[in-house]
């Protein structure tokens, strides 16, 4: 028994340091007045896969409540702090002295961003002060010896970019770059990210067509071609990612690495909004997770996975705006889920370690051969290896579209989260437990 019980434990550990995934963050915000105590959502996310939790205040109990978890954790200094941050090294002290040292390491502090969407509030003052409050920062914790293991950083709306389209174009507004160029400096020699806000959801709201929706939330469709660099793009995610890399690219600082500080998408919005939905925040945030965890990358930065942080872990029904505002939240405030994503793990117990039903994802019958090439795109388009149904390969013949759709169809589920919207394929695709492999053409199965 007690052998057992050592192998069980084992097998929990493993399960739980297999599943986390180290670029998956989300967003904790508390403009909202029903919130769940700090330390039961410090206990739900220890049941989740996310790995980094990001505040934009430093807030002790939620700090505190975190201790001994290792969920890294990114905290802010406001706007309203940076000109005394910029004025006083001494405040910067202060600072750290107040925020971050108290706590570390039992919480693993990982990042302090200093300011949000500072340039785009278009305050001269705040923008001029912005690096220098940032420098004192980074200078304070150098000063207490955690230089190495704490970076400082600062957040950026979309709209510094004058050009997001096509992505192997984008750039910076030249009324932001000189400020920028001092920022990205420091990025550099300091090795922080470049944090950046990208909403699919909003570049949908601009274009409401259903094949921007398709594009926007990782769904099949035919991909968008940068005219530029001759590259196909298949979801507005890496479009958006890579149109922010060749802006630094074109600022000479392609070396800064960049972290995606928010994204997400609501599930619920005024009647006048275009795009909130479950179904679509299910699809959007899902799909995303998938994405990052096949480790592809984006076509400019491809075999890696952006820090992303998704927004939000709640609801904030506290903040003003359409009521999309109040409504990204992937957890409700008595920690149920809104949807799911596949980021909860579920720890086996002894009487559920038994085998599970194999199941593949396959084409509805009489789907079009149109359809199912849309879906043959797309699958093969976002990493999975499509060799065999290539001249020459084990499931070449037969060589039709729905033979060929079939095995990428299922190839793109096995390699995902496995959840049933990752057999959707605009409604084209189902489960099943019926083993579609034949003569030397095997398709990978995986369990329910």
């Amino acid at each position: 028994m007690a052998t057992f019980f050592f192998f069980f434990l084992s097998f929990l550990i493993f399960v739980h340091s297999s599943s986390a995934e180290p670029f998956i963050g989300v967003n904790y915000g508390q403009v909202a007045d029903n919130l769940p105590p700090p330390l039961a959502t410090a206990e739900l996310l220890k049941s989740t896969s996310i790995e980094k939790v990001r505040l934009y205040g430093a807030d002790p109990a939620i700090i505190k409540a975190l201790a001994n978890t290792e969920i890294g954790i990114v905290i802010g200094a406001t706007n309203g702090d940076i000109p005394s941050l910029a004025s006083d090294p001494n405040s910067a002290v202060q600072w750290v002295n107040a925020n971050l040292l108290p706590f570390y390491p039992d919480s693993k502090i990982i990042l302090v961003t200093v300011g949000n969407e500072v340039l785009t509030t278009n305050d001269p003052n705040l923008v001029y002060q912005l690096l220098p409050a940032m420098q004192n920062m980074q200078n304070a914790i150098n000063g207490a010896l955690l230089g190495k293991k704490i970076k400082v950083s600062t957040v950026h709306s979309m709209a510094v970019l004058g050009q997001s389209d096509p992505p192997s174009s984008g750039f910076f507004r030249p009324s932001y770059e000189p400020a920028l160029r001092g920022l990205l400096r420091f990025h550099r020699d300091n090795g922080s990210p470049f944090a950046i806000n990208p909403f699919p959801f909003f570049a949908y709201q601009s274009d409401p067509r259903p094949e921007t929706l398709a594009f926007c939330l990782f769904l099949p469709n035919a991909g968008r071609v940068d005219w530029v660099s001759g590259i196909k793009y298949m979801n507005m995610f890496d479009a958006q990612v890579d149109a922010v890399h060749s802006a630094l690219s074109d600022m000479g600082f392609k070396d800064v690495e960049i972290m995606v500080a928010e994204t997400g998408w609501p599930y619920r919005g005024d009647s006048n909004e275009v795009g909130p939905s479950i179904e679509n925040a299910k699809a959007y945030n899902g799909n995303l997770i998938a994405h990052l965890k096949s480790m592809v990358g984006t076509p400019l930065m491809p075999g890696k996975s952006v820090d992303t942080y998704l927004f939000a872990l709640y609801d904030e029904d506290l903040k003003a705006g359409p009521g999309s505002e109040r409504a990204f939240g992937l957890y409700k405030p008595d920690l149920s889920m809104t949807y799911d994503v596949g980021i909860s793990n579920s720890y086996p117990t002894p009487s559920t370690l038994k085998p599970t039903a194999t199941i593949w994802c396959v084409p509805k019958a009489g789907i079009s051969d149109a359809q199912l090439q849309s879906s043959l795109d797309y699958a093969c388009g976002q990493g999975i290896n499509c060799s065999p149904i290539q001249p020459g390969g084990a499931c070449f013949e037969p060589n039709t579209v729905a033979s060929h759709a079939a095995y990428a169809m299922n190839l793109y589920y096995q390699n995902s989260a496995k959840n049933p919207w990752n057999c959707d394929f605009s409604q084209t695709a189902t489960l099943t437990s019926q083993n579609p492999s034949y003569n030397n053409c095997i398709y990978p199965g995986g369990s329910t």
